[in-house]
Formats: C-alpha cells, sequence, structure tokens
C-alpha cells in the first residue's frame, strides 16, 4: 500500500516568508531619519568637504607628518615626565571624587533608607535622598572644563586646577552611577539584613556592596580612564601635562611629537582596560 502524503495538520509549521513586524521596523526607521534630518541640516553636517581638494591636501600632509613617531631621548624624557604628571591628575582627581562620590551616593540609595522598608520614605530622608540627587545633578551638569577655568583663576596654572575640576565633575557622575547600580542590583539580603536590627552601613558592606562590587569597580576604573582622558583636555587651559604638552606641539604643525603622545594615550587606555580585566576577575 503506498504510504499516504501527509495531511497538512501533521506538517510542521513553516516559517514565515515575511517578517510580520516589517511594517512596525520601516515606520520607526523612517521616524528616526525624519528626527535626524533637522539636527543635520541645523548642525551644517557635510561630510564631502573633507574630500575636497582644499582641505583634504593640508590633512593629509599633517597626517603624514605623524610617521616616523619622535623617539629621541630627550622628548621620551619630556613625554615621560608629563605622562606621570597626567596619571597622577587623574588619579588624585578621581580620588578626591570617591571621597565625595561614595558617601553622596549611599545617602541616595533608597534600598538603604530604614523608613523605606515599611513602604513609603518619610517625608525627611525623602527630601534629603532628593536634595542630594539634585546636588549630584549639579556637580556633573558643569563640564571639568569649565571647573578648571574656574580654578585656574582662583589657584593659577598648574595641575591643581586640574584635579580640582575633575574632582567635582566626577564626584557627580560616579555618585549617580553608584546609586543606579545599588538601587538596580538584588536588595533582598540588604532589607533582610536592615529588617533583622542591622544598621544601614552594616547593611551595606555585607549585602549590598558584595553583589555589586564588579561592577562598581569596573565602573570606577573606567572613569579612572576618563579622567586621563579629560587631564589631557585640560591641560589646554594651562593644567599641564600630556595636554599641555599636544597644544604646544599642534601649535608648531609637529605631527611626529603629537603621534608620540596619541601612543601614550592609547597604552594608557590599555593598561585601564587591563587592571579592569584583573579586579573583575579577582573580585568573581
Amino acid at each position: 500500500m503506498p504510504n499516504a502524503s501527509p495531511t497538512p495538520a501533521l506538517m510542521p509549521n513553516r516559517p514565515a516568508l515575511r517578517d510580520p513586524a516589517w511594517a512596525a521596523r520601516v515606520f520607526w526607521a523612517l521616524a528616526g531619519l525624519a528626527l535626524l534630518w533637522p539636527a543635520v541640516v541645523l548642525t551644517e553636517f557635510k561630510p564631502w568637504v573633507l574630500l575636497e581638494p582644499g582641505a583634504l591636501k593640508p590633512a593629509l600632509n599633517f597626517v603624514g607628518a605623524f610617521f616616523p613617531p619622535r623617539t629621541d631621548a630627550e622628548f621620551l624624557g619630556l613625554l615621560a615626565r608629563e605622562t606621570w604628571r597626567t596619571v597622577a591628575m587623574a588619579t588624585a582627581g578621581l580620588t578626591l571624587a570617591l571621597l565625595l562620590a561614595i558617601p553622596l551616593s549611599l545617602l541616595s540609595v533608597r534600598v538603604l533608607s530604614l523608613s523605606s522598608l515599611t513602604g513609603r520614605m518619610a517625608v525627611l530622608p525623602s527630601v534629603l535622598r532628593q536634595g542630594v540627587r539634585w546636588l549630584l545633578l549639579v556637580l556633573r551638569s558643569v563640564p571639568e572644563l569649565v571647573w578648571a577655568l574656574v580654578f585656574v583663576r582662583v589657584v593659577g596654572l598648574g595641575p591643581t586646577s586640574g584635579v580640582l575640576a575633575i574632582a567635582l565633575t566626577y564626584s557627580g557622575m560616579l555618585g549617580k552611577v553608584y546609586a543606579d547600580i545599588m538601587e538596580s542590583g538584588d536588595a533582598h539580603a540588604t532589607t533582610n539584613l536592615m529588617r533583622n536590627g542591622s544598621g544601614r552601613l552594616q547593611a551595606f558592606f555585607y549585602g549590598l556592596l558584595p553583589q555589586n562590587a564588579g561592577e562598581l569597580t569596573s565602573y570606577t576604573v573606567y572613569r579612572w580612564e576618563c579622567a586621563i582622558r579629560s587631564s589631557a583636555v585640560l591641560g589646554f587651559v594651562g593644567a599641564g601635562g600630556l595636554g599641555q604638552l599636544m597644544d604646544s606641539s599642534m601649535k608648531m604643525f609637529n605631527g611626529s611629537e603629537v603621534a608620540s603622545i596619541l601612543l601614550i594615550f592609547m597604552a594608557l587606555v590599555w593598561l585601564a582596560d587591563r587592571m579592569s580585566a584583573m579586579l573583575r576577575k579577582g573580585l568573581a
């Protein structure tokens, strides 16, 4: 008896030949382009200008001057000294930022509020928490370059203005992100400790911190890497370090010196990346 053909009910479901969500995808893609176009027009974004002969030739000449990088002993000694100054500026600024960000982040975390254990947070803790949140917003809203210009007028030219500028701006960034990380994590262990009579600091060190240590550490190292780049930008306003050295090299159109400085920045970013990986591995 010949095999009967499979009935439609027994046949496997065939994949749809057309994406069922294609209409929505096309709509949102067109909507995104419609919103992007006014921004492109407003910013006068014209990338084809880079390919014009009058603009392309000077750019290629400047980039061509990057090779080979300057590697004589005198310049390498100067580069090492300014690199150390840049790293010291970033590290000191981030350390001061941590001293301000950690207590502010703990004050702004809802899960560490005793009054929130019973439901709605009390009025005074809620006002304090919101006030701390606004303070963090103000600190991170002012760019470090603006802070540096202010401190240059107060303490004069030099790394001190850069350290203080990084400390203020990064304290707002670190405090806000620390609070978000701790609030988005699992708060079960923390609330249990506090319900059983534990203090807020004990609940933080034994409940909240162990669960979020890896993410907090990774973000802190990333911010140290950003602080190194920020210290370079601050060097353009007289804060010293690699930024000031790069500013003078670019003004003199010395591409070989700029190339050497950029290689140092790449090495510092790689070092920060390796530090982050090792610290996360150690905390795992």
